[in-house]
């Protein structure tokens, strides 16, 4: 199968839309989370809560989507997190209303629910195409999420006061909207349901863990979990981070704008890359520039150090993600992959959740520097492991 042929793939076609408009309430909810919970929030310290409590919900839902998805087929999974994204909106936007944290809260949890199964889009990629080809569609999948990224912010500056005097409630509905128009590409997809391969197929957390024992397996799994885990790090308080240093939301939002600009414009190359020089060494290029990205973010608060430290560690996530993807979709059997994909997005969602609760205790208290540095030495330690430890590919 050529690139070419690829394009002309139906079912790759409509993952990749449904996926680009699906990930256009992505930027959104980054941007809603800091800034509607610094509104409602009791307290300063507990601002990035409700975006802690949406990479909360993928932890817990991770597992069982991936196991749903692997009894009835990812279309089912995409669409009730399409459903479930549209709800958490609509719940988000009557939290605003009536000036409730909590709901604010809960609206974020069942919207990263629904976040957490857009994240196996980028295995669906590799399922429905030629194994040769596998490190290329899981980086086109991904690099569809451009789109998102210039649009997304776009749409949160245009709704953000639709429905004023109320701030932010224009943009919830804007993201409930996205997920109604999501869902419509899906209908081009046609994948089969999965077939049963074996008796042994694992449908609990014992199979899991036992293929988490795989050195191969395990190293993807740290790669996409530390990559994940320091960009949510950063990330999530940077609009607090610059609003206290004097900026305003439309500037935080156009730096959270650029920064996944940069996670996603690299895929359109980062798959060839893997191709020629396998995904190890891709993966841990990209730890290593995400360390360059929290040294820039320690240097300084000008726009140049948000700016630079953000867009850095968006190209860093990139490397490091799709390399550890690429790692995990060749380390694994059609068998035992529902399974173990949901144990990696489970992990990663573990690591994402208590990185995303402790920053926003870490930039309020002790300051954004001291987020940078210690962003900077979480990287490097895993670096460091990962190089003292080195490993072959082999399957599970």
């Amino acid at each position: 199968m050529s690139v070419a042929s690829l394009l002309q793939n139906r079912n790759f076609i409509g993952l990749v839309l449904a996926n680009t408009v699906l990930g256009a309430a992505f930027p959104i909810q980054l941007v809603l989370g800091g800034l509607s919970g610094l509104q409602l929030a009791p307290d300063a310290a507990l601002a990035t809560l409700p975006s802690s409590v949406q990479t909360l919900a993928a932890l817990i839902a991770a597992g069982p989507l991936s196991l749903l998805m692997g009894r009835l087929g990812r279309p089912a999974g995409f669409a009730l997190g399409a459903l479930l994204t549209l709800v958490g909106a609509l719940v988000a936007t009557l939290a605003l209303l009536n000036q409730s944290f909590v709901w604010l809260c809960i609206a974020h949890f069942l919207m990263g629910a629904g976040w957490s199964a857009f994240q196996f889009f980028r295995f669906a990629a590799g399922e429905v195409v030629d194994t040769t080809l596998r490190p290329v569609a899981i980086s086109l999948m991904l690099s569809s999420l451009l789109v998102a990224a210039l649009v997304g912010p776009q749409i949160f500056v245009v709704a953000k006061d639709a429905l004023a005097p109320i701030p932010f409630a224009g943009a919830y509905l804007a993201v409930a909207a996205l997920s109604v128009v999501g869902l419509l590409p899906l209908g081009l997809v046609k994948m089969p349901r999965p077939v049963q391969l074996s008796k042994r197929t694992p449908t609990s957390v014992s199979a899991s863990l036992a293929a988490l024992r795989c050195g191969s397996v395990q190293r993807a799994v740290a790669v996409a979990a530390v990559a994940q885990g320091v960009m949510v790090f950063l990330m999530i308080p940077t609009p607090i981070a610059m609003i206290a240093c004097g900026f305003d939301e439309t500037s935080a939002s156009d730096v959270i704008r650029w920064h996944i600009v940069a996670m996603f414009a690299p895929s359109f190359f980062t798959g060839f890359v893997v191709q020629r020089l396998g995904a190890q060494p891709v993966a841990m290029v990209g730890l290593a520039t995400i360390a360059v990205a929290a040294a820039a973010a320690a240097l300084g608060i000008t726009a140049v150090h948000f700016y630079g430290a953000l867009i850095i560690l968006g190209l860093g996530w990139n490397f490091s993600f799709i390399g550890a993807t690429t790692l995990l979709a060749e380390a694994v059997s059609d068998v035992d992959k529902s399974a173990i994909q949901g144990a990696n997005d489970t992990i990663i969602a573990l690591v994402s959740t208590v990185c995303a609760f402790v920053a926003g205790w870490v930039v309020t208290s002790l300051g954004w520097t001291v987020l940078a540095v210690v962003s900077g030495m979480l990287v490097l330690s895993v670096l460091a492991a990962l190089i003292l430890r080195p490993g072959r590919v082999q399957t599970v």
